[in-house]
């Protein structure tokens, strides 16, 4: 069966709709998947992300093979009945997260060994253990295990970190093979990654030898990690010249909307970010009109909803205000309702990009939606 078609492209850009079907749902693309590192999207409820309107969120393996451990998820019946999510779901590797917050690490082509930022205890993880361990988790879509760099690289360190995620993702297709299929005994979908910094030379290599390996999608890694906009773009732009189209793709850790907006004209099907929930715990709103702190003092006497265009209930209900009130009176109330507005905001954008390319409108849409989104004045 053909898990993933693209629909319709917009006659005036790349920008393209299509649909992705997995073990538990369809998801029309392009996409947003919030983030649930945890198996929880911070301080929303399994219930309040569907009536947002997501179609997947994203977990992370890393953190869930530390807390709760793997045997605790395996035994609940896997990641979907042991969050309550019922929908499709996500799970990168790991590997971001191995090698910006494990203490101690030492890479070597046979893995990675690392010291737990939680407790400092040393593990030792392979790709075929994070394979392993995505089946047990019973994702719908799986990450290879792959060498991430930081932002400026030499290129002969980024050439040897590009050849070890290639190796890495070799050995992740082989052992799907072998290992046992995923708890829900439905296959999951496997993504390579493709890394090699800011050098287009590398980033073409890592792309034809993921794509003569052959996977069920492809990832963009190693982006928004301090390089400048410009050179993301381009390097997205790079990758996607080369990427099979019939197969989805995923711009990975990237997601503030003008961000996403340039992605989408590119041609990128996925993308997940932080932003939405880390911005709202910290009373910051993204608005039609660009983000407002909440909390300020202008908003004291502001009995309007934080942005007059948006259906979410947070903005049905709750005032400007109200909100900057339970801000600056530490209720966790606020930073929900913040969290709530900020993940409808997004899911409803996606939802526009979608319209926008199924009517060939995407360009006009595009400048309609930075020009407001861009206003540098009090919303």
């Amino acid at each position: 069966m053909d898990y993933f078609k693209a629909i319709h492209q917009d006659k005036s850009c790349n920008a393209r709709w299509g649909k992705l079907i997995t073990p538990h749902g369809e998801i029309d693309t392009p996409c947003f998947m919030p983030v649930g590192t945890q198996a929880t999207v911070k301080t929303l409820s399994a219930e309040e992300l569907d009536t947002c309107g997501a179609q997947i969120i994203l977990s992370n393996a890393y953190h869930l093979f530390l807390r709760p451990g793997i045997e605790v998820i395996k035994k609940a019946g896997g990641l979907h009945n042991f969050s309550g999510w019922h929908k499709p779901m996500l799970t990168d590797s790991g590997g971001y997260q191995i090698f910006s917050l494990a203490l101690l690490r030492k890479i070597n082509d046979d893995g990675v060994e690392f010291q737990s930022h939680i407790d400092g205890f040393r593990h030792l993880l392979t790709p075929e253990d994070v394979i392993r361990i995505q089946r047990d988790l019973g994702s719908d879509i799986m990450m290879v295990l792959d060498d991430c760099v930081h932002y400026p690289c030499e290129k002969d360190y980024a050439g040897i970190a590009m050849n070890r995620t290639v190796d890495w993702a070799m050995r992740s297709k082989a052992a799907i093979s072998r290992q046992p299929s995923a708890v829900s005994g439905k296959k999951q979908l496997l993504f390579g990654i493709v890394q090699g910094a800011t050098y287009e030379e590398l980033r073409r290599e890592c792309t034809d030898r993921l794509i003569e390996i052959g996977f069920d999608g492809y990832a963009l890694g190693g982006l928004s990690v301090g390089e400048p906009k410009n050179l993301m773009y381009n390097i997205a732009n790079v990758v996607l010249e080369l990427l099979p189209k019939d197969k989805p793709n995923y711009i990975m850790g990237i997601g503030l909307p003008e961000d996403i907006i340039e992605c989408a004209e590119l041609g990128l099907d996925m993308f997940d970010c932080v932003a939405p929930t880390r911005y709202g715990r910290n009373g910051t709103a993204f608005t039609s009109r660009g983000k407002m702190t909440v909390r300020n003092a202008a908003y004291t006497e502001d009995f309007t909803p934080l942005d007059k265009d948006c259906g979410c209930y947070t903005c049905r209900n709750f005032t400007r205000a109200y909100l900057r009130h339970l801000f600056n009176t530490g209720e966790i109330l606020g930073l929900r309702l913040v969290s709530l507005h900020n993940v409808y905001f997004y899911l409803e954008m996606m939802r526009n990009i979608r319209r926008a390319i199924e009517q060939d409108k995407f360009v006009e849409f595009k400048k309609e939606f930075l020009d407001k989104y861009n206003n540098r004045g009090l919303v």
